[in-house]
This record gives C-alpha cells, sequence and structure tokens, in this order.
C-alpha cells in the first residue's frame, strides 16, 4: 500500500503549499519540489525492480542488450522531462515547460535513431527485390 503514502504525502503537501502560498510563495514552491524529489528517491526501489526484471526477459528471449538499454534511457529521458515540466508549470513558467518537453522529445528521437535504423533495415531485408 505504498501508494496510499504517496497519495497521502501529496495531499497533505498540497494542503500545506495552498496555506503557505499566501504568505510565502517562494516556500510554497520549494515545499513541493521538494516534496516531489522525496517522492521520486521513494519509487528508486520500484524502478530497480522493473529495470532488473526487463533485463532478466531480454537476456532469455535472445534480445540484445543495446537495444533494452537503450529504451530504458529513452523512458529515463521521457520521466525526468516531464518531472522538469512539472515543476516549472508549478513555478509559473509554461514558456520554460514547453522547452523542456521539446527538449527531451528531440533526445529522446536522438536516442531512438539506432533502433529505428534497425527496424529499417530489418523490413528492406524482407522486402523482395
Amino acid at each position: 500500500m505504498e501508494i496510499i503514502q504517496i497519495v497521502g504525502l501529496g495531499l497533505i503537501t498540497t494542503f500545506l503549499a495552498l496555506v503557505v502560498k499566501e504568505q510565502k510563495p517562494i516556500f510554497a514552491f520549494m515545499l513541493t519540489v521538494f516534496v516531489g524529489v522525496i517522492i521520486f528517491i521513494f519509487l528508486i526501489d520500484q524502478i530497480y525492480m522493473i529495470v532488473t526484471m526487463l533485463q532478466k526477459i531480454a537476456i532469455n528471449a535472445n534480445i540484445n542488450m543495446v537495444y533494452v538499454q537503450t529504451i530504458l534511457k529513452i523512458i529515463g529521458i521521457a520521466y525526468i522531462a516531464e518531472f522538469g515540466a512539472q515543476i516549472a508549470k508549478d513555478a509559473g513558467q509554461g514558456a520554460v515547460a514547453s522547452k523542456i518537453e521539446l527538449a527531451g522529445k528531440v533526445f529522446i528521437l536522438v536516442m531512438a535513431i539506432p533502433i529505428i535504423t534497425a527496424i529499417i533495415e530489418t523490413v528492406i531485408g524482407l522486402l523482395p527485390y
């Protein structure tokens, strides 16, 4: 029931931030960022379990680990970019949030190029001449 703890912490933080925001908006923002980081740290064990399980599945399926590692990096980039964009949005910086999201998408595309290339080469190899 860890999700209940996380949701509880999030709701308590939300209420505290709303109360503190009236007097000290910067403290409210810092509180939300701090709790966001705490929640992320709380999830590290779960993320590690997922990565380990995916690596075992890839080994059993005889999949090249380079592809699995690339996909995991892409997922990591997506989560980190989303986290940063949400913090920027919380601070009222929608334009910065949009740029963070754009940078995340560009990095994901760059990371995906080897996988896209392998897929295209495989498809071309299957086509009759």
